[in-house]
Formats: C-alpha cells, sequence, structure tokens
C-alpha cells in the first residue's frame, strides 16, 4: 500500500485590499485559485510541491500592520494559470505561450480566521520562529514554505 505523503505547510501573502482573508471566506464554497503569481520560485512550488490537504498561512501584506490573519487549505494542486492569457486582466503576461504554460496556480479554501492578527513586528519578537522564511531579511516571495514546527508555534500563538 502506498504511503500517504505528508500534510506541508505553506504562507501565501495578499495585500487585503485586493483579495483578503474576508475575501475568502465569502468567496463561492469558500475557494478561490491562487493567480497572478509571476515569480519562478514561487510558482514552482505550487505547480509542483503543493499537494491536496497541505495547509495554508494566510498573511496580509503591503499594509500599514502586515500579519497572519488565518489559515486555508490546498484544495487544487498545480494547473496552468489562466490569468496569463486574458488581456483584460492585470496579470496578463504577453510572452506566455497557451500551447506550454509559464504561470501555475492552485486553489485555496478557507478554513479559518484568526481573532487576532499576528503582526509581522510581533512574529519577529518570538524567538522560536527566527529561521522563518517570512522573517528573513529581504524575504519577498509571495508563496513560502513553513515548517510543521513554525506552524505548531503560530497556531498556539493564535489562541
Amino acid at each position: 500500500m502506498a504511503k500517504k505523503p505528508s500534510v506541508k505547510y505553506w504562507l501565501v501573502k495578499s495585500e487585503p485590499h485586493v483579495f483578503s482573508i474576508d475575501d475568502l471566506a465569502q468567496a463561492p464554497d469558500q475557494t478561490t485559485h491562487w493567480d497572478g503569481v509571476r515569480n519562478y520560485q514561487a510558482r514552482n512550488m505550487m505547480r509542483d510541491e503543493m499537494q491536496l490537504g497541505d495547509v495554508v498561512l494566510y498573511y496580509h501584506s503591503n499594509t500599514d500592520e502586515p500579519a497572519i490573519v488565518g489559515v486555508a487549505t490546498v484544495v487544487q494542486t498545480g494547473y496552468p494559470d489562466f490569468t496569463a492569457w486574458d488581456k483584460q486582466d492585470p496579470h496578463y503576461d504577453p510572452k506566455a505561450p497557451i500551447d506550454k504554460p509559464r504561470w501555475y496556480m492552485v486553489d485555496i479554501k478557507f478554513v479559518k480566521k484568526f481573532a487576532q492578527p499576528l503582526t509581522l513586528a510581533f512574529l519577529r519578537t518570538v524567538s522560536t520562529l527566527e529561521s522563518m522564511v517570512l522573517l528573513r531579511k529581504g524575504s519577498r516571495l509571495s508563496v513560502q514554505p513553513v515548517t510543521a514546527q513554525e506552524y505548531a508555534v503560530i497556531v498556539k500563538l493564535a489562541k
């Protein structure tokens, strides 16, 4: 019998004025496609590594107080990001061939919103999170891996 792959943990960033955790909670079936990622490293994680059931920390970026605000789960593995071919979409990429997709996305589903956001400033004070990708100087990826230990600390802090 094949061994079930272990759950992986991720963090995805969104600007709350573009698509907030509340928008996800109010979306049909509380689900959305995570489109518009135009970084190859983040694309590769979505295309090659994110699996059904993986857990996603939802992070509000580019706001007065950036923060982890909730949890989602991956409900559809990587597939071509159709916004790259839509000339009316802000994520349109004229160099993305339809027959050889350049950009990918996953679908995520809302799980919960934290009662209190875990701000970036606060997270920087938590010594057990000092190695977290989010807290590294110059870390700007919109999709990032999170260790199981980091996830456990964050969930505990959110209670």
